[in-house]
C-alpha cells in the first residue's frame, strides 16, 4: 500500500527494476525480483498522511502514515510478492536487498496489526486490512503525527505524490490541490527537527 510518492507507478518501478525517479537525488538498485506489479488499485486507508524529518533524496519533509488518526488517506494498492516488499522496505532505509532479509519471513508468516522491523523511519509495518483476500500492508514511522514536529516537503516530492493521485484515483488538479492542502504542514506548526531512528531517511 502506497500513500506517498510511490503512488506514482514510475517511482515504485525504480524500487523494483532500478533507476532514479524524476526529481530525486538517488538511483535505486532495484529488487531481486524485478517483475512489475501484477495489478494495482486505488484505495482509501483509515488514517492520515503527514510530513516530517528531512529527506536526503527529495529535500524537505517525508510522507508518513498514521493509521490511528482520523482519515481517510487516498492510496494505491500494488500486488507484489513478500520478497519484493521486503526489498522495497530495505531500499527505503538505504540498505541493499538481501536474500536473507528477516522481514521477508515475517511477511510470509503474516502481520495482524504492526511489526517493528527496526527503529528507522520506514521500518514499522502496518496491516490495514485485506483486498481480494490478500493482506494490505504499508510501512511508516514508529510514532504518530502528533508526536513530532512536521516539515514541509519539497516541490518535487509533492509533484510526485500529485502524479500518483492523478494516476491511481483519476483526480483533477483541483482535487489534488484540495487534498494536499489538508495534509501539508501549516506555518503555525513547530519547527522541523530530525525524526528518531538510526537509518538515513528516504
Amino acid at each position: 500500500m502506497s500513500y506517498g510518492s510511490n503512488m506514482a507507478r514510475a517511482r515504485l518501478v525504480c524500487y523494483l527494476a532500478g533507476g532514479r525517479p524524476q526529481g530525486a537525488r538517488r538511483r535505486y538498485a532495484g529488487a531481486r525480483d524485478r517483475s512489475l506489479p501484477r495489478e494495482d488499485r486505488a484505495v482509501h486507508l483509515p488514517g492520515r498522511l503527514w510530513f516530517a524529518g528531512e529527506s536526503s533524496v527529495w529535500g524537505g519533509g517525508m510522507a508518513f502514515y498514521d493509521h490511528d488518526a482520523v482519515g481517510p488517506t487516498p492510496a494505491r494498492a500494488y500486488r507484489i510478492t513478500a520478497a519484493q516488499l521486503a526489498d522495497v522496505a530495505a531500499q527505503e532505509m538505504h540498505r541493499s536487498p538481501t536474500p536473507d532479509d528477516p522481514l521477508e519471513a515475517v511477511l510470509l508468516a503474516g502481520i495482524d496489526d504492526r511489526h517493528a522491523a527496526g527503529p528507522g523511519r520506514y521500518e514499522t509495518l502496518v496491516a490495514v486490512g485485506h483486498l481480494d483476500g490478500l493482506p494490505m500492508l504499508t510501512f511508516t514511522a514508529p510514532h504518530g503525527h502528533a508526536d513530532v514536529p512536521h516539515a514541509a516537503p519539497s516541490a518535487a516530492y509533492v509533484a510526485m505524490i500529485g502524479a500518483g493521485l492523478r494516476e491511481s484515483h483519476g483526480w483533477s488538479e483541483a482535487e489534488v490541490a484540495a487534498y494536499l492542502a489538508t495534509v501539508l504542514p501549516r506555518d503555525d506548526l513547530p519547527a522541523t527537527k530530525p525524526l528518531a531512528g538510526a537509518s538515513v531517511p528516504t
